[in-house]
């Protein structure tokens, strides 16, 4: 993974067999960013993403392998309880077409992957939700 920071964002190239999540995360921490947003688009070749489900309170989560396109990866970065927190979502499409995604846990780059970081000024925290069960923004 690669970077360079331009006014308030970062562009970044996270590699072939990277893992994605963790790759926002050592950005996140090296540039101490508080509050941002993550748009990005590449391939993956293996990556799990959850859909939640409210009255359960609990993510059914999937793994899926093979040839996959970004087709949209976008997020945030804040804190809850003061430490770094992200929260991203991804949609990835395969060469026949289905598109699948939901809440990314993890994502192994398939060849390369572009991502703009836009860092905003401020910062927001999060709390638990203990009616929903999801970590929610507390300003």
């Amino acid at each position: 993974m690669e970077y360079k920071k331009f006014g308030k964002t970062i562009v970044a190239r996270i590699d072939l067999s990277e893992e994605i999540v963790e790759s926002v995360k050592k950005i996140a921490l090296a540039e101490n960013i508080k509050l941002a947003m993550v748009n990005a688009l590449g391939a993956v070749n293996r990556f799990e993403v959850g859909v939640y489900n409210v009255s359960e309170k609990v993510y059914h989560k999937k793994v899926y392998e093979g040839a996959y396109e970004i087709v949209s990866l976008h997020g945030s970065i804040n804190t809850m309880n003061g430490e770094l927190y992200t929260h991203l979502h991804l949609s990835a499409g395969s060469v026949d077409g289905n598109v699948v995604g939901g809440h990314l846990y993890s994502g192994i780059i398939g060849g390369t992957c572009e991502m703009f970081i836009d860092i905003v000024d401020g910062m927001v925290d999060r709390i638990k939700d203990e009616k929903i069960g999801l970590n929610i923004f507390k300003f």
